[in-house]
C-alpha cells in the first residue's frame, strides 16, 4: 500500500472485505469499481435512488473495456457500491442482465494435435496438455507440485484453486505419460512446471 493517507471509509472497506477472507486481487477490483462508481456520482446530481441504476448503465456504455467486460465484471462493478456504503437498500434498486450460456468449444483431436506440437518446448506441451485435458486454469498448472500427482488413482490434486478450494481433476494414461516425460528432462525438485 501506499503512504497516502486512507479515508475512513475505504479503512472499512479493507477491513470488511479482509474479515470476509477477500484475496488481494478481489479486493483492489471492489475497491476500483467503488472509486469508478464514486467518481461517476460526485460528476452527476442524480437522486440517490437512481444512482445506482444510471451508474449501471454508464458502465455498459463505456466504450473501453465494456466490450471485453464479461456480465459478471460488470455485476460485481455495479454490487459493491451498495455493500461498501453500507446501504443495502441501495441494492433493491439493481437490475441485472443473465449473462447467456454458450456451449463451449470442443476442438477436434486434429486441432488438439497441432495446437500441442505448435508448444515451443516440452515444458509448454506439459502445460498445455495438462491444462486442456485435465480441465485446469492456468493458475492452477502453474501452481502444480510433483506431489499433485497421484498416478495409482490417476488424479491431479488442485490446492487452492478458484475460489481458494482444493480439487481433484482426472489424469489421463497419456497426459500421465506427457507429464512423466517432461519430469525426466527437467526434473523439477517442487514446482511441476517451474517459471521465474
Amino acid at each position: 500500500m501506499s503512504d497516502k493517507p486512507i479515508s475512513p471509509l475505504r479503512r472499512r472497506m479493507i477491513e470488511d472485505m479482509t474479515v470476509r477472507n477477500f484475496v488481494e486481487k478481489t479486493r483492489n477490483d471492489y475497491i476500483r469499481h467503488v472509486r469508478t462508481f464514486t467518481t461517476f456520482s460526485a460528476a452527476r446530481r442524480i437522486r440517490p435512488r437512481l444512482r445506482i441504476f444510471a451508474f449501471s448503465s454508464f458502465i455498459r456504455r463505456r466504450p473501453a473495456w465494456v466490450r471485453r467486460a464479461s456480465m459478471a465484471r460488470l455485476r460485481r462493478c455495479v454490487s459493491s457500491s451498495p455493500w461498501t456504503l453500507d446501504r443495502p437498500e441501495m441494492a433493491r434498486h439493481l437490475t441485472f442482465v443473465r449473462e447467456p450460456r454458450k456451449i463451449p468449444v470442443i476442438l477436434s483431436l486434429e486441432e488438439i494435435a497441432r495446437l500441442l506440437e505448435a508448444a515451443p518446448g516440452p515444458k509448454y506441451k506439459a502445460a498445455l496438455s495438462a491444462a486442456y485435458g485435465a480441465g485446469l486454469r492456468v493458475s492452477e498448472v502453474v501452481a502444480l507440485k510433483v506431489s499433485n500427482i497421484d498416478s495409482e488413482r490417476m488424479l491431479l490434486r488442485i490446492e487452492q484453486g478458484k475460489g481458494r478450494k482444493d480439487r481433484f481433476a482426472m489424469l489421463s494414461p497419456l497426459l500421465l505419460e506427457l507429464l512423466r516425460d517432461w519430469y525426466r528432462i527437467a526434473r523439477p525438485a517442487v514446482w511441476l512446471i517451474p517459471g521465474p
